[in-house]
């Protein structure tokens, strides 16, 4: 309990010295290594609640989609991650209906195109099948196609996001969003 307290009191004194310092803008440390996400989304509250609002807060190493759209709800404007792409290396892809392995036999007869939803060129030109055997094959193509994929993924949720801040539905859409992009397909 005492130690919780301590991190709390850390992390709100570090807050205020570094906005003490009236930069153009804030980036926040020391997040996702390895705590769980509830006590990331608390410390980034109370540092949150301390940086100036005016002044762009960039929130370093997080990456996961549900991730971004939490710490957006918190403040957060900027983040940087190998997320997107090194999860594409491995055969993993996010989409808006959740997360897919492309390594998974599952997708080997599945001739459907890779995300029907994304809006990327290879989400309607390659099938889930055909990037599944490119994965099995150790084809580089693979995690080029993935890459494509996850970058243009991200950049639409990003996109959806500010869309959602600036008609003041934020809250409702990133409720919803949150549920689906946990799910494994």
């Amino acid at each position: 309990m005492y130690k919780e307290v301590f991190i709390k009191i850390c992390a709100f004194r570090s807050a205020e010295k570094i906005a003490s310092f009236e930069r153009d803008g804030n980036a926040i440390g020391g997040l996702s290594v390895g705590e769980p996400h509830d006590m990331m989304y608390e410390m980034t509250d109370i540092v949150c609640s301390v940086l100036p609002w005016e002044k762009p807060r960039y929130l370093m190493g997080v990456g996961t989609p549900s991730n971004l759209l939490e710490n957006i709800a918190l403040g957060v404007d900027m983040f940087d991650c190998v997320m997107p792409t090194r999860n594409a290396r491995n055969g993993m892809l996010f989409t808006s209906e959740g997360t897919m392995n492309m390594k998974n036999r599952k997708w080997a007869d599945d001739y459907s195109p890779l995300d029907p939803n994304g809006t990327s060129f290879v989400d309607n030109t390659y099938t889930k099948a055909y990037v599944r055997h490119l994965f099995a094959s150790n084809e580089i193509l693979a995690k080029q196609i993935a890459t494509l994929h996850n970058i243009r993924f991200y950049l639409w949720l990003m996109e959806q996001a500010q869309k959602q801040l600036e008609e003041g539905t934020f809250t409702t859409w990133k409720n919803q969003m949150v549920k689906k992009l946990d799910i494994r397909l």
